[in-house]
C-alpha cells in the first residue's frame, strides 16, 4: 500500500467529489491509503506542499499560475493533475427575475462580489470585459461592494441594500428557496473554467508519482460511479459531511451542479478550461502574463 497526506482545502459543496472519493474508499481500491489531514483556510495548504511538509492539496489551479507567475521554477514550483471542478461554481442572483437580463447591466446595478476567495470576482470582470462593460469604471462608481462574506450579501439583497450578489452553493439554493433572490447568471454558463485540481509539487510528483497515477484512477472510477448513480445517491453519501445544512437544501444544491455539469466528467485538465482561466486571472491583474497549459498541468 502506497501513503500520501491529504490536505482538505476548506469545507464547500462544490467540492462534494473529493468527499465521495473518501466514502467509497475509491483510492484504497487503487493501492493507496490517504492521510486525509483537516481543513483550513482557502489555499492554506500550498506552503506546506512547497516545503514538502505535505503531499497533496486540492484547491484552484489560479494557485499554480499565481506561483508560476511569482517564483522561480524549481522542485517547489507547483503543478496540478486531475481535474474535478471544471465549471465555475458561482451564480449571481438579483432582486428582479432574469427575463431580460445581460451582463452588461451590471454596469447599472449596486452590485456585491464574493470577499472569501479571488478567483469568483476575477472571472466575473473578464466576463463583464467581455460583455464590454468598462470593469474599471464600475468599480470607480462605487457600485461594487466587496468585503462581505456571501451570508452578509444575502441580507443586503434582502434589505435592499444591493441589486445583484455573488454566491455559491448552499446560499444560492437557500436564496432561492426562501425567494430572497432570482437566479440572473450562472457562471457555469461561461464554459469551461478549470476550478479545482489536485495539486502538488513537482519534487513531490517525482517521489510520488505511482501513488498520484493511483490517485487519478481513482478519481476516474468516481466520475463514471457519479454517471452512474446520478445526483441524489451522491448527496446521499456525502451529506454528512455538511450537517449544518438542511437535507433538502443540500440535495438541491448537489443536484444544481451535477447538472450543470461544474463537475468533470474526466480527470484529464482541460485546455480550454485552463485557457479561460489564465485570461481571466491575468485580465483581472492576478499574474503578469498568461500560463501556458504544459507549465501548470501534468498529464497522466
Amino acid at each position: 500500500m502506497l501513503n500520501i497526506t491529504l490536505a482538505e482545502n476548506f469545507r464547500a459543496i462544490f467540492y462534494v467529489p473529493f468527499y465521495a472519493l473518501k466514502v467509497l474508499g475509491l483510492a484504497e481500491r487503487e493501492g493507496v491509503a490517504i492521510e486525509w489531514l483537516p481543513p483550513g483556510a482557502p489555499g492554506g495548504a500550498i506552503e506546506q506542499i512547497k516545503s514538502g511538509a505535505i503531499d497533496l492539496t486540492w484547491g484552484g489551479p489560479m494557485r499554480v499560475m499565481k506561483d508560476h507567475d511569482s517564483t522561480p521554477a524549481n522542485g517547489a514550483s507547483l503543478v496540478c493533475f486531475g481535474e474535478v471542478v471544471a465549471r465555475d461554481p458561482f451564480c449571481l442572483l438579483g432582486r428582479t427575475d432574469r427575463a431580460g437580463f445581460e451582463l452588461a447591466d451590471l454596469a447599472r446595478l449596486r452590485l456585491g462580489v464574493v470577499s472569501e476567495v479571488p478567483t469568483p470576482w476575477l472571472c466575473l470582470q473578464a466576463d463583464l470585459h467581455d460583455a464590454g462593460v468598462e470593469v474599471a469604471a464600475l468599480i470607480a462608481s462605487g457600485r461594487v461592494r466587496s468585503g462581505l462574506t456571501m451570508a452578509q450579501q444575502m441580507l443586503a439583497l434582502k434589505h435592499g441594500e444591493l441589486d445583484a450578489i455573488q454566491l455559491f452553493e448552499p446560499h444560492v439554493s437557500q436564496a432561492l428557496a426562501e425567494r430572497t433572490g432570482q437566479l440572473l447568471y450562472a457562471a457555469c454558463e461561461r464554459g469551461p473554467t478549470v476550478y479545482t485540481t489536485f495539486i502538488c509539487s513537482r519534487d513531490g510528483l517525482a517521489a510520488k508519482h505511482e501513488a498520484f497515477a493511483a490517485i487519478y484512477r481513482a478519481l476516474q472510477a468516481l466520475q463514471q460511479w457519479i454517471a452512474g448513480h446520478g445526483p441524489a445517491e451522491l448527496a446521499r453519501i456525502t451529506a454528512e459531511f455538511f450537517p449544518d445544512v438542511p437535507h433538502e437544501i443540500f440535495r438541491a444544491a448537489v443536484e444544481r451542479y451535477c447538472m450543470s455539469e461544474v463537475w468533470a466528467r474526466t480527470p484529464q485538465v482541460s485546455e480550454p478550461g485552463i485557457d479561460r482561466l489564465s485570461y481571466s486571472l491575468q485580465r483581472g491583474g492576478f499574474i503578469g502574463s498568461r500560463m501556458g497549459y504544459a507549465s501548470c498541468v501534468h498529464a497522466f
